[in-house]
């Protein structure tokens, strides 16, 4: 039964995302959502990236710089190997564990609301397309702009490795400054930023799923905001080794 209701709900997923990227009725309404969206759900998004990123930019460097302290080690090494912990997986996989939180829990509980109050039923009535209408607006949004969340996330964490270089005596910034510059890789960034659209497709389009077909009353809409973030999160962890395999071979 479990495998069947899996296969069920993979189903059901992939014909609700051919309504999703089925064309828009109306082009300008279509824009003026995803902008609002972008608004929503990536903009009041950096304050978080950014109190979480400088804090756990702080953390790593002082790890590394406790853990691996060594006359064998170059001491450069706590700015390279923090540069490439935020690089290779924290501003990308960490950071959209912790969106697949907010951004998922917000997106499955508004298209929820909507659900069991029947508004959704209202757009199909009018003869709207509602998957259209509601969802591919925020899957468009939230990819956009999560290269945005990365690029601040980097430079973040990266900033707050180097407060603790400069108000602690574990390192010196000179140090920790050379070793962010040390055999640096560009791919590294791409392949963090490749891996986090396929991350903000998939909260979104998750978090809007589970959103669409709630039904029942508001705690149902819990039950499918819970669903939503559980999901996400688990196929984030899935992607992420098979993107890292194909990306980094």
């Amino acid at each position: 039964m479990g495998l069947i209701s899996s296969l069920a709900t993979f189903g059901r997923y992939c014909l609700f995302i051919k309504r999703v990227f089925s064309v828009p009725d109306r082009w300008a309404v279509y824009g003026r959502r995803t902008v609002t969206e972008i608004s929503k759900l990536g903009i009041d998004s950096i304050p978080l990236v950014l109190i979480i990123s400088v804090f756990i930019g702080a953390v790593i460097t002082i790890q590394m710089q406790l853990n691996i302290a060594s006359p064998l080690i170059p001491a450069y090494s706590v700015g390279l190997a923090t540069r490439d912990i935020v690089l290779l997986e924290f501003a990308n996989s960490i950071l959209c564990l912790i969106l697949a939180g907010k951004v998922g829990s917000n997106i499955a509980s508004e298209i929820g609301t909507m659900r069991v109050t029947e508004q959704i039923d209202a757009l199909e009535i009018m003869g709207i397309n509602s998957a259209n209408y509601l969802v591919l607006p925020k899957i468009t949004a939230f990819v956009l702009f999560m290269p945005v969340l990365v690029v601040l996330s980097i430079a973040t964490a990266l900033v707050g490795g180097y407060l603790v270089a400069l108000v602690t005596d574990l390192i010196s910034v000179n140090r920790y400054v050379y070793g962010l510059q040390a055999l640096f890789q560009e791919w590294y960034v791409w392949y963090g930023l490749i891996k986090s659209l396929f991350f903000a497709y998939i909260i979104a389009s998750i978090s809007s799923f589970y959103g669409y077909y709630a039904h029942g009353g508001a705690l149902d809409v819990g039950r499918a905001s819970t669903n939503a973030v559980v999901s996400s999160s688990v196929y984030i962890l899935l992607f992420d080794v098979i993107l890292t395999k194909l990306l980094l071979q």
